[in-house]
């Protein structure tokens, strides 16, 4: 096993250079290192695990994302978007929910971009392949589903509404009905070092660039002295997010239809008062939603931790200041839109971090507007007895007659908008004209330098896209290895 940290130097070159080890870099990786190849694995972030902090509270903000979380698309409408900085990537911050991407989503990206063998049994071998090695499952009864999720299968049931557990990436022990998330710390990081990788961390990288018949990646190194490096690859593949990878390559001056398609859901949450408790500190992100209006809209469990409740109650001044005494009756929840409109990310020298733009479609607009009208009507249902809507503005709903309201005062402009999902900033497939990298994923023009991230999938999942993004990086990889 080789050893991983910031006080490992980087080398001078290597078969196969990774940039960023969440989700897509891990697993490639894994499987690069697996086959015999040399690899290195350049990380912006830490090496924590899981228990370096715990799950949803202030110290894992500061810890692992971005910027402490105070990352923004710009327009009319903003939105808050969440971006993990460390190793493991958003794996280590997220819920583990676990979906396979929609048919007829897969059947839009192969012919309106061109997408090549990406029919279902294309890959089923890899999403089984992953759920395995995951752990993907259920939990091992309905009586471990926090009250917060009963609630909410309580209310979709009065409504005549459908409600189902959507499956995790978890490992249950008989002992502990809580589990513990399959996080890539917990697994295709292992893996990869296990089979002779190299992580190196707190590593960020600016640009790529060919020099003769290699790559050569430059950045600097994190910390006191932020040492500037460069390795040589023959292959390079970038990893680091729908954000961080089209930066990266734009700053390369690969700029073909790369970062200008953003895409994301976009998600209005509300805060629910219950009579009786609902939430402690162990209850995480429960894995309950309604999919009766699906694609358009969907309903879920959001965080609920002291933490995040502050955040969301910041324009209820009262029930803020009594949220150590009602905090374990209240509950989160939202309001997802599918995510129609596009967005860009665009380099401006010499800021480190790009800035991200975003502008919400119209019927997303209205996707939001009814997502928050019905997710109210649904809690009301559920035995709420207030309601606060995360949007400026907006009062505390109390009754039907104030839910029916919503549609007069609700404006996207004046939500708190927030997505954990962003994708498409380079998407694939064989149209060129619409497609920054081909369908396998290598970047077009740039033999040897390949992409294996969220930015690749070309639109929306309408879900979590997280179980989409490690099959089509294993599938990508396998093919690059045959």
């Amino acid at each position: 096993m080789h050893e991983t940290g910031p006080s490992l130097g980087v080398p001078a070159s290597d078969d196969c250079v990774v940039i960023g080890s969440g989700p897509g870099g891990s697993l490639t990786a894994a499987h690069l290192a697996a086959a015999g190849r040399s690899v290195t694995v350049l990380e912006d972030g830490a090496h924590l695990g899981l228990d370096s902090a715990r799950a949803f509270s202030r110290d894992e903000m500061e810890q692992k994302y971005r910027n402490g979380g105070l990352t923004v698309a710009f327009g009319p409408s903003r939105v808050q978007y969440v971006e993990a900085r460390c190793a493991g990537g958003g794996s280590e911050i997220n819920s583990g929910l676990y979906h396979r991407a929609p048919p007829a989503v897969l059947e839009h990206w192969r012919s309106e971009f061109g997408v090549e063998h990406l029919e279902e049994s294309d890959l089923l071998p890899h999403y089984e392949a992953n759920e395995r090695r995951l752990s993907v499952s259920y939990l091992p009864s309905e009586q471990a589903a926090p009250r917060s999720a009963q609630l909410m299968r309580l209310g979709a049931t009065k409504m005549g509404w459908e409600s189902r557990e959507v499956p995790r990436w978890f490992r249950y022990d008989a002992s502990d009905d809580g589990g513990r998330r399959q996080s890539m710390t917990e697994t295709f990081i292992p893996d990869m070092l296990q089979q002779g990788a190299r992580l190196v961390t707190e590593t960020r990288v600016t640009g790529v660039t060919r020099r003769g018949t290699q790559w050569v990646v430059c950045g600097r190194r994190n910390g006191r002295y932020s040492e500037p490096f460069e390795i040589a690859a023959r292959n390079v593949f970038v990893c680091a997010g729908a954000v961080q990878t089209p930066a990266i390559l734009r700053r390369s001056g690969i700029d073909r239809n790369v970062g200008k398609t953003l895409r994301l859901h976009p998600t209005v949450q509300l805060v629910a008062e219950f009579p009786e408790d609902v939430t402690d500190e162990n209850s995480g992100v429960p894995s309950e939603q309604v999919k009766q209006f699906a694609p358009e809209i969907s309903f879920g469990c959001s965080i609920s931790s002291r933490e995040y409740v502050a955040l969301k109650l910041y324009g209820f001044r009262e029930a803020l200041r009594d949220l150590p005494n009602r905090w374990r009756r209240m509950a989160a929840y939202y309001a997802m839109a599918q995510g129609s409109g596009t967005g860009e990310v665009r380099v401006l020298r010499p800021f480190a971090d790009p800035l991200v733009t975003y502008r919400l479609a119209p019927s997303d607009a209205g996707h939001l507007r009814r997502g928050l009208r019905l997710l109210c009507e649904l809690l009301l249902a559920a035995g709420a007895v207030a309601l606060y809507p995360v949007v400026a503005g907006a009062p505390i709903l109390r009754s039907a007659a104030d839910v029916a309201g919503v549609d007069e005062w609700f404006e996207a402009s004046g939500a708190n908008l927030m997505t954990i999902h962003l994708f498409s900033s380079v998407p694939m497939g064989e149209a060129r004209e619409r497609c920054a990298v081909v369908s396998f994923g290598r970047v077009y023009g740039c033999d040897g330098l390949y992409v294996a991230d969220a930015s690749l999938l070309p639109t929306s999942t309408t879900v979590n896209p997280q179980g989409t993004i490690r099959a089509i990086a294993r599938r990508n990889v396998l093919e690059f290895l045959r």
